[in-house]
């Protein structure tokens, strides 16, 4: 791509945004813009901001590279927009975004299709500060975001519940956790590229997502044949059970102890990040896709669903 003849579309890259995932936002966006213009096509870079619409407008893109991150971004709220526009986007539509960003949602869809998730609930704020909502170990998060933003484990050991920062929202998810290595497949179109092993120190938090040296990835993962054949099945119909289109990735987590039955599906992000220490960048590389060549497949990939 971008090597023909042929008029290759403008792109507007959004990036950036009001969410807590801001900065990862604008490193994707860049990355992916550079990218794009590496490999032909025209780009601007928008941040996105309440005069999205209007700089839509007056800039006129073929295809909009969502690079956003989060909520509006990542939760259906731009695609809403880019729909009423009638401005042919990549990644998942309405729909899909809404839903793969509301855990608790998203967590009945899988249920609903057969695949193996842990107990989880929405619950107060107030009532997660004053008691346990559920036996320790478990993980209290908001959700409605991404990227381990807003995260905490509960041990077993602990002396009492948590106590969540002023910036957690008044209602939270709380799920039990779910202990192994983390596993993690990407989707792209309609085929799983391959399984990456997450090691890190600690706790698979935002600094070691995103900080050079945060984590290390094994990929292939060295895992058994089974496991590796279950996570690519599962992703594949998390994907089409939430609607994805596009590209997916979905994480999870694998108890060696347990063999299949100790693989738990924990969430699938349908904006994965693109930065230089990102999952899925690596998973197209391995199956012999560049950098540049995935960022145009989502480009030609675009569509308007309306």
């Amino acid at each position: 791509m971008g090597k023909s003849s042929r008029t290759l579309p403008k792109v507007a890259v959004l990036m950036g945004g009001p969410s807590a995932e801001r900065e990862v936002s604008l490193s994707t966006g860049r990355e992916c813009a550079a990218a794009l213009r590496d490999e032909g096509y025209q780009v601007t870079e928008l941040d996105a901001g309440p005069d999205l619409a209007a700089r839509l407008q007056a800039d006129r893109p073929d295809v909009v590279f969502n690079a956003l991150h989060g909520r509006w971004g990542e939760d259906g709220c731009v695609q809403g927009l880019l729909e009423w526009m009638g401005i042919p986007y990549t990644h998942s539509g309405v729909l899909a975004s809404a839903l793969a960003m509301d855990k608790q949602r998203a967590k009945s869809i899988y249920r609903a299709a057969g695949l193996p998730v842990v107990e989880s609930g929405i619950y107060s704020k107030t009532e997660v500060i004053a008691r346990h909502v559920m036996a320790p170990p478990y993980v209290v998060k908001p959700n409605n975001e991404g990227s381990s933003v807003g995260v905490y484990l509960v041990n077993a050991v602990a002396n009492g519940p948590p106590q969540l920062s002023e910036d957690m929202p008044d209602e939270v998810m709380v799920e039990s956790f779910a202990p192994g290595r983390e596993l993690t497949t990407t989707v792209l179109g309609d085929k799983p590229l391959t399984v990456t092993d997450i090691l890190t120190d600690g706790w698979y938090d935002y600094d070691a997502k995103y900080k050079p040296g945060g984590s290390r990835h094994v990929l292939p993962a060295d895992i058994p044949e089974e496991i590796f054949a279950l996570c690519l099945d599962y992703a594949v119909k998390a994907h089409d059970a939430l609607g994805c289109r596009g590209i997916s990735r979905t994480d999870f987590r694998w108890d060696e102890a347990r063999g299949a039955e100790g693989l738990i599906l924990l969430e699938t992000n349908t904006q994965p990040g693109m930065t230089p220490t990102s999952l899925t960048p690596e998973q197209a590389e391995h199956s012999g896709m560049t950098f540049g060549q995935l960022c145009a497949w989502l480009v030609e990939d675009a569509t308007c669903l309306r």
